[in-house]
């Protein structure tokens, strides 16, 4: 994966057409850093929301404001931006797809395992490029630790603590539905963790799955209900654990806490928030008693995964076969509920 996009493909491919579905706050930003590379155009957007229509239209102007899917794709576009409900991502990206179309999602791409291998099998098949916005893996300092962990600076990692505790909770009802949003705070937070434990370890087997999961201080009772506290243990084939820790209003005293830390044979790494900030990261390495710091704030990159597919796309990039790791994280998210 690139760190950054590279600048020389500016001289060297025509931009693409792109279409943007759902223009939230979320939506805008990857319409942001997108248009930011000079290797897209916004050739369209849709949203149910005017208010949402004209914030957008001050990034891109010249933008068409259409109905929604379907006359997106009657544009001739190269590729489609998903920032809407989770309920409709497969559904959604499915139908770009089919009708070859490249895309790039929100996270998560499904609310099942099921539904995430449906989108996969269909950009297998149309040879289209998915992505989708797993932002973690892009900051500098999920990039450092993967490559200590990757060039064995770290030993054996033996084991992984990772937490994202949001003091808010989601200010859309549908977060609240399960029939829509697929779960709580796992499938909502819960899928960085893994994708990042899993993305440093290189997509190791996960054998054994525990969990616990709970709403307003008590165990999840009713079939239901979602979550708004979670842990759960991963348990790899090479005995190796991660441990997963998240949270929707937990009361810890700062805006979150996000952390993600790895212990091996020769060495720790860590990866935290900044004062509790959402946004601001640093990264650490341990020897012993003794700690290095490997990046610190500032670091913007929470448009860099979407800025990467736009520019993967732009050079002529298809499928691309990583993207079926996503399953493997969606099908673990599964295990901890069905777990639980």
């Amino acid at each position: 994966m690139n760190r950054m996009v590279d600048r020389s493909l500016q001289t060297r491919v025509k931009p693409v057409r792109l279409g943007f579905l759902g223009i939230g706050w979320i939506g805008r930003n990857r319409l942001e850093a997108i248009l930011r590379t000079r290797m897209a155009e916004a050739v369209a957007i849709a949203d149910p929301c005017e208010e949402m229509i004209t914030e957008a239209l001050r990034l891109a102007p010249d933008a068409e404001i259409v109905g929604g899917l379907d006359a997106l794709l009657s544009l001739d576009l190269d590729g489609v931006v998903i920032a809407t409900p989770s309920a409709l991502h497969a559904e959604q990206s499915i139908r770009a797809l089919q009708a070859g179309v490249a895309v790039f999602c929100q996270k998560p791409l499904g609310r099942s395992a099921a539904e995430a291998e449906a989108v996969v099998a269909a950009a297998r098949l149309a040879d289209r490029l998915l992505g989708v916005d797993l932002s973690y893996r892009y900051t500098q300092g999920m990039q450092r630790i993967r490559d200590l962990i990757r060039n064995g600076e770290l030993g054996t990692v033996f084991a992984a603590d990772l937490v994202f505790h949001n003091a808010f909770g989601p200010d859309k009802s549908w977060f609240y539905d399960k029939s829509l949003s697929g779960g709580g705070c796992v499938i909502d937070l819960g899928v960085h963790l893994i994708d990042m434990a899993l993305w440093c370890l290189d997509f190791p087997q996960v054998t054994d799955v525990t969990s616990t999961l709970m709403k307003g201080g008590e165990p999840i009772s009713a079939a239901g209900d979602v979550e708004d506290f979670a842990i759960a243990t991963l348990t790899l084939a090479n005995g190796a654990v991660i441990r997963l820790a998240c949270s929707w209003r937990l009361q810890a005293g700062c805006d979150a806490v996000i952390g993600a830390d790895f212990f091996g044979t020769s060495g720790g790494a860590s990866f935290r928030n900044v004062g509790g900030s959402f946004y601001d990261f640093a990264a650490y390495r341990f020897r012993g008693t003794s700690t290095e710091e490997l990046v610190r704030p500032p670091d913007d990159w929470g448009g860099r995964a979407a800025a990467d597919w736009a520019a993967r796309l732009a050079s002529g990039q298809a499928y691309d076969p990583s993207c079926e790791r996503l399953v493997e994280v969606a099908a673990i998210i599964d295990d901890i509920y069905r777990h639980a």
